[in-house]
């Protein structure tokens, strides 16, 4: 495994590196959640590696892990600069070419937005994605904020973040921004053109089956679109079904 720091769209971004176990294989980039990094995967790269052969690349977006520190807050199309300027910089910088993206979450809206917007991909593995705002997932990152400031969340979420207030205010002041009720991102889905994946769990406390299902309905380029709805598993499907979200993305990357 490689690891260390490289720059894009201005900032030094954390990442590690698990070289392929098999050849001919495509690399998988993990994209992490609203509030995630690459020690949040914990063995999930590992494992997915070795199920899959191919060479996983995680990385920690600018204001999580050990990247820098978050400066300014976010605005509403922050994921949009993430899919559109870090990320196509973060794949040149290693020579990374047609990845497929895994992405959960925020990541998986990223993901979505990348592709998109017409950057190459062989393929997307969304998991728990958000494709515009749902009303559960606001009461939901609203009752996260009392927790932040209730409990000892604060201190868990310092294993894993350089600044655990920043990261955290950072992902909630927006979401929770009235200005961001309107945030949609269906209008990039008919220009998908790489085959999808995409997981969601049946209890989910941050959306529906209104997610996927929109990625199903709206991706009508996308030459194939699988969807895998996960009995008890809440939002996130690689650490709640695990062998099942592994298992299923090593048949996609078999077939893209």
């Amino acid at each position: 495994m490689h690891s260390g720091f490289i720059k894009a769209a201005g900032r030094n971004l954390e990442y590690q590196l698990i070289p392929a176990h098999q050849i001919n294989r495509p690399t998988l980039v993990l994209l992490h959640e609203g509030l995630g990094s690459v020690a949040m995967w914990r063995d999930f790269p590992a494992r997915l590696a070795a199920a899959t052969g191919c060479r996983i690349l995680v990385y920690s977006r600018y204001g999580y892990g050990q990247s820098d520190v978050l400066e300014k807050a976010f605005k509403p199309d922050f994921m949009h600069h993430e899919a559109r300027e870090a990320l196509p910089e973060v794949l040149a910088a290693l020579d990374i070419e047609n990845p497929v993206l895994v992405g959960h979450s925020d990541g998986a809206s990223i993901a979505l937005l990348y592709s998109g917007g017409g950057y190459p991909a062989a393929g997307l593995v969304v998991l728990a994605p958000h494709c515009f705002v749902e009303g559960i997932a606001i009461r939901s990152i609203a009752a996260a904020k009392v927790a932040f400031e209730t409990t000892d969340l604060p201190a868990k979420l310092g294993k894993y973040h350089r600044d655990a207030n920043r990261t955290f205010y950072g992902w909630n002041d927006i979401w929770l921004d009235p200005g961001f009720l309107d945030w949609n991102i269906e209008d990039c889905l008919p220009h998908i053109r790489c085959p999808i994946l995409a997981i969601q769990g049946e209890d989910d406390e941050y959306g529906t089956m209104a997610q996927i299902e929109a990625v199903a309905a709206q991706a009508s380029n996308s030459p194939d679109v699988e969807l895998l709805k996960l009995a008890d598993c809440r939002h996130s499907p690689h650490r709640d079904q695990t062998a099942a979200v592994i298992d299923a993305i090593a048949r996609f990357t078999d077939i893209v």
